[in-house]
């Protein structure tokens, strides 16, 4: 019995480590040039709505449990607002993924992927 609890806590260890070290922060240029973002905002008092699609450019790996940061502009480019939305489902090699959310009012949106996890080669990006 014994034996098996070591067992146990060597492969959590092991997967603990194993996901640390293949987490990967990513600059948002590099965000960029796998993921394309497009989207519109429709005003509906008080909150608006935004809905969209992102675009996963990287042919051979799903983006899943992706994060979107939202920032609401004020007419001189000022954030004013920000929030965050789940793309829903992953989004698959060479295809796109739908989110929707509401947001505070203003003047117009900025959205960047904030976080997703590559699947196929178990890496993690936050």
């Amino acid at each position: 019995m014994h034996g098996i609890r070591v067992a146990l806590v060597l492969v959590s260890l092991v997967l603990m480590a194993t996901g640390s070290a293949v987490a990967a922060n990513y600059a948002q240029e590099t965000l960029d040039r796998y993921f394309r973002i497009e989207f519109q905002a429709t005003p509906r008092p008080p909150r608006s709505v935004i809905s969209g699609y992102v675009y996963n450019q990287n042919p051979g790996l799903s983006a899943e449990r992706m994060q979107l940061a939202i920032e609401g502009l004020d007419a001189s480019g000022k954030v004013i607002g920000t929030s965050t939305t789940w793309v829903l489902g992953g989004v698959p090699p060479g295809n796109r993924g739908y989110f929707t959310t509401q947001v505070a009012p203003a003047a117009s949106y900025r959205v960047q992927v904030q976080s997703f996890e590559w699947s196929g080669r178990g890496g993690a990006s936050n």
